[in-house]
Parts: structure tokens; C-alpha cells; sequence
């Protein structure tokens, strides 16, 4: 089976996370991405840090498989390539600063009345109306005026997500949309115009807190790893001093937890315990009882017993304990890919659809493929080279 993008051609005007997290979901599936990036610097997610053999973790995880091509958009002549490319192009994406894209000339609007056929993403903080329309938008800043940081943490203390989950949404979102408006594109032969906004994609994450403030009168309350509203569902601490994180979905799995984890069957049926809004009104006490039996097993003894009665259970790995995680192995998950800096692990990509390989291509050196692109244009090398001394490429 050819890979089912094979035929598309993107091209990113993209930088960060949220835009380029969507066009590398595309490119994985072979839709050929173009990445426009600031001639010298580039996208400034390539200098977040440098751990992964001094290329950034954030660049490599988010950039395989893409074309890098060095233009200064603000000059005319590198707008006159863009446009050229653009009209070549199936879709075009970008995540400029509020009215960057406009002043350009690369709003929606514009590119699309030129290009009927083009599907075109625009993906911002908060969106292209409203009055938070102009504020810059970073994944923090999103989760503080989402409510998530308020009710992530510790009761003293908020805290953030540890991932950049604001850009992760919105750029899920995107990349969903577009494959929509391929769908819709098969069968009208028009393109269409996204917009998606980090606020708002967080915020569809944020429903279920949503209700239950509005209607239950108080936020979730902050619980460190418990759930808020689930008990027991969360990390206990067992005699060797193994954290065993475990959660009891329904009264069926807490009756067999009480019997066959516990050796407590009686728990069971105790007034304070019996549903799971009770388990909740009384999480202390409930929480002290599974401690202080879980205090004359080891974490194996506890894991043993969670696994032989079907209940649901997890280790808390370290990120490195990840990494090396039987599971992956097993499922044979990780890839090899090139990069500027030699030869790198990479995951597959979590969709698995059968006679596809995703294409897990290189990340590109900046500006790695600027030349070949022009000249697909016809640009010749002298153009090119006098473009490069002056900036434009």
C-alpha cells in the first residue's frame, strides 16, 4: 500500500510546537511538508536546548521528515517564491504572531481566493476575533487562562502540565482538521479555511472540570496523582517503599479489590465506602486502610495481587525507565532516523494501520534543502546565490 498522503504537498510558514506537531503527523504519512524557516536563525524551537547530541529535544521530536527552505518573508522576493510554491501546494499552514500572516499578504482570505483548492490553517493563541485576539500565546500562559493550572498540584501549590499539552491539542485539532477538509475536498473539489486557537482546543480538554464547577458550585479540587473525583484512584505506597499507582472503576473491581487485594471482603460493604461518591467524602480513611495494609507487602507482592485480581495498576517509570519500556520493545516501536547530528531513536508514530510504514524521515538541517526547492521553481543557482548573500534565502 502507498502511503495514503503521498499525494499532498504542504508547505509551514511554522515555528514552536502547535503548527509543526500537525505537519509532522502529515509528513509521518508521507504528505511531502515544506517547512519555511528565518534565514540564519530559523524556527526558534531549534535553540530551546541542546541535549539531544546539541540539536534540540523539542526540534528533533517535532521536525522529521520535513523540507527545511530559508526565506526572509519579509522580502519581496522570497513573497514572490512563497506565492509560487503555494500555488504547487495542497495546503498551507502557519502560526506567525496575531496579524503576521495579514500583513503579509497570507491571510486565509487572500491566499484562498487565489487558490480555491487550497486548504489553509491558521492556528493562534486565541483566535482571529474577541478581545484576547492580539495577546501572544506560550503553552503556559494557555493552561493558566484555560483553569487547567488551577486545578493541577498540590492543595498548597498549582501547577503546570510537565508537556507542552496546550500546543499538543491545538496542533492534534489541525492536523484533524485538515484531513477533514481533504475528505470534503474529494467530493466538493473546494478548499477550505481552519482556524484553530490553543485556547479553545484546551478548552474542549477542559470540559468535564468545566461542568463540574458550573454545576457542581466548586472546582475539582487539586489531589498531587489522585483523580478528584474517583476514589481509590491513585499512588499508594507499599513496604519497600514502591509507589504502585492503582484506580477502581466501578463497585464490581472495588468488591474484588476488597476480597483479593486487601484479604478484607467486609470493606467492601462499610457505609463509608460503598459507592464511589462515599469513597470520596471519605478518601483519608479510605486511603490510611489500603496504606497500612499495603505496608506488609513489597511493591511486587502488591503488583502480584492487583494483576491476579484484574485490577487496574501501573509503576511510576522514570523517563528513562520509559524509554526502555518492555512494552515498546515487544511492539517493536522504535525507529532509526537521520539528523544533523548523526543517527537518532524515534517512536512511531500511535497509529497503526496495516501495509503502512510511516515514513520516519530525517530532520533537516536548517535551510538542508533549499536549493533543490528553488530550483524545482526554476530559479537558477546564480539568483540563488546572490538571494543568499542579501538575505533572502
Amino acid at each position: 500500500m502507498s502511503l495514503p498522503l503521498s499525494h499532498l504537498t504542504v508547505l509551514s510558514l511554522e515555528q514552536a510546537v502547535a503548527a509543526p506537531f500537525a505537519t509532522r503527523q502529515l509528513a509521518d504519512y508521507g504528505a511531502r511538508v515544506i517547512k519555511i524557516e528565518r534565514p540564519g536563525a530559523g524556527d526558534f524551537a531549534r535553540g530551546y536546548d541542546r541535549t539531544v547530541r546539541g540539536l534540540s529535544s523539542h526540534f528533533v521530536w517535532l521536525n522529521r521528515s520535513k523540507e527545511s527552505l530559508t526565506l526572509d518573508v519579509k522580502q519581496p522576493e522570497a513573497r514572490e517564491v512563497l506565492h509560487a510554491l503555494v500555488g504547487r501546494a495542497d495546503g498551507f499552514v502557519q502560526n506567525l504572531a496575531p496579524g503576521a500572516a495579514a500583513r503579509l499578504g497570507l491571510d486565509a482570505a487572500a491566499l484562498r481566493a487565489r487558490h480555491p483548492r487550497l486548504i489553509v490553517g491558521d492556528l493562534s493563541g486565541y483566535g482571529s476575533t474577541g478581545p484576547c485576539r492580539d495577546r501572544k500565546a506560550y503553552d503556559l500562559l494557555i493552561q493558566s487562562e484555560a483553569g487547567l493550572v488551577s486545578i493541577t498540584g498540590t492543595p498548597d501549590a498549582p501547577s503546570k502540565v510537565g508537556i507542552s499539552i496546550a500546543d499538543i491539542a491545538a496542533g492534534m485539532y489541525l492536523y484533524s482538521g485538515i484531513l477533514t477538509a481533504l475528505l470534503a475536498r474529494e467530493r466538493t473539489g473546494e478548499g477550505a479555511s481552519i482556524e484553530v486557537s490553543m485556547f479553545e482546543a484546551l478548552g474542549e480538554w477542559m470540559s468535564y472540570a468545566a461542568y463540574y464547577a458550573s454545576y457542581g458550585g466548586t472546582p475539582p479540587p487539586r489531589t498531587e496523582a489522585r483523580h478528584a473525583t474517583i476514589a481509590p484512584y491513585g499512588p499508594f505506597v507499599a513496604g519497600d517503599g514502591r509507589a504502585v499507582y492503582l484506580g477502581i472503576q466501578n463497585e464490581r473491581e472495588w468488591a474484588r479489590f476488597c476480597a483479593e487485594v486487601l484479604d478484607e471482603p467486609a470493606l467492601a460493604n462499610d457505609p463509608r465506602f460503598q459507592s464511589n461518591s462515599d469513597r470520596v467524602a471519605n478518601r483519608d480513611g479510605l486511603e490510611a486502610r489500603i496504606t497500612e495494609r499495603f505496608a506488609a507487602c513489597s511493591g511486587t507482592e502488591v503488583v502480584s495481587r492487583l494483576e491476579s485480581a484484574g485490577i487496574a495498576y501501573a509503576r511510576m517509570n522514570t523517563m528513562l525507565e520509559f524509554v526502555e519500556h518492555p512494552q515498546l520493545t515487544a511492539r517493536d516501536r522504535w525507529r532509526t532516523i537521520g539528523s544533523p547530528a548523526g543517527p537518532l531513536r524515534a517512536l512511531l508514530p500511535p497509529i497503526t494501520m496495516d501495509g503502512v510504514d510511516p515514513v520516519m524521515g530525517d530532520v533537516p538541517a536548517l535551510g538542508e534543502h533549499t536549493e533543490a526547492i528553488l530550483a524545482e521553481l526554476g530559479i537558477a543557482k546564480d539568483t540563488v546565490a546572490r538571494w543568499r548573500a542579501s538575505g533572502v534565502v
